[in-house]
């Protein structure tokens, strides 16, 4: 009976340590402006269920149209805030990205958090229609793109957050800068899923670097393992794995709404402008791997995706 009482209260405290931080800041975003990339499953989806309480304008950036529709139903009704919106985006076309930035600066006055959550996990290699590698392209510079684009409307609607997606996963990443699509080496899923994450750390700290003191803030964050879609690609290809962990999985990872918290509190929480350029993990600061503080790669990595994009800074 000791034993069995042991374990139970041992399941519960490794159930609230996997859990995680929540965000409880109760701050309003009446009046306000969302974009969330990938916002029709998983973290992103509880995101923008929760910015939707908050009383937030949402604007739901999704490929598949038909679930984000769905998604977008289910939290008009949860939350009692009809002031949601879908667009199309698909961030593996530069050519998506720039359509979707035209049409909603030509329909929207103000732009007050964008939270470029959407992503893709060790898929097999592809290339884009622009060329590039799927990884790099879809968690890189389709954000970084649309990011840069949308950068006049956040300074408009100052003061504004960028929320960047990353993961822990950036740890042990390099870019291979000479060899970004894998051309030369061996493709390893892993290794160009690391590459990306650690891309939009490189991507957080030079862009903080770039508009400090504009009234726009920028932050990245580690939201936890977390038993969603994201690991879709995995499952496809080690079916047997995947079932083999899959119990395990339950107990040991995070449900989209505890993953989704980080998100919410560098949307919502007050006072972290002093932050900027930061890395987040359960709802506080975490200091990044030091590949992740490499002001040097930054910046080549900035000038890099700056040319992958065709974007021209306007001095």
């Amino acid at each position: 009976m000791w034993l069995i009482r042991s374990l139970k209260t041992g399941l519960v405290l490794l159930r609230k340590w996997i859990k995680g931080g929540v965000c409880r800041c109760r701050v309003r975003l009446d009046g306000k402006t969302v974009i969330i990339t990938g916002a029709n499953t998983g973290i992103g989806k509880e995101t923008a269920r929760d910015l939707a309480l908050r009383g937030a304008r949402v604007v739901m950036a999704c490929r598949d149209l038909s679930k984000a529709e769905k998604a977008a139903a289910e939290i008009r009704r949860s939350t009692g805030n009809g002031n949601i919106v879908v667009r199309h985006i698909n961030l593996a076309s530069l050519f998506s990205v720039r359509q979707f930035v035209h049409e909603y600066t030509a329909t929207e006055d103000r732009l007050d958090i964008l939270i470029n959550n959407a992503g893709v996990m060790m898929c097999p290699k592809s290339l884009t229609e622009d060329g590039y590698e799927t990884q790099f392209a879809v968690n890189h510079l389709g954000h970084f793109l649309l990011t840069v684009l949308l950068l006049d409307m956040l300074k408009k609607s100052s003061p504004s957050r960028i929320i960047n997606v990353s993961s822990i996963a950036h740890k042990g990443g390099k870019i291979h800068f000479d060899d970004l699509n894998f051309n030369k080496a061996p493709y390893d899923s892993l290794v160009s899923y690391r590459q990306s994450k650690l891309a939009n750390l490189l991507f957080t700290r030079e862009l903080a670097r770039r508009i400090k003191g504009s009234g726009v803030t920028v932050y990245s964050l580690h939201p936890g393992v977390i038993r969603t879609e994201l690991g879709r690609y995995v499952q496809t290809r080690h079916p047997l794995l995947s079932a083999l962990l899959s119990f395990p999985a339950l107990l040991l990872m995070k449900t989209p709404r505890q993953g989704a918290q980080t998100s919410i509190y560098c949307a919502v929480a007050e006072g972290l402008e002093t932050h900027n350029g930061c890395y987040f993990s359960d709802c506080k600061l975490k200091e990044p791997a030091p590949e992740g503080k490499d002001d040097l790669a930054a910046l080549r990595l900035w000038e890099i995706s700056a040319k992958l994009v065709g974007y021209h800074e306007e001095n």
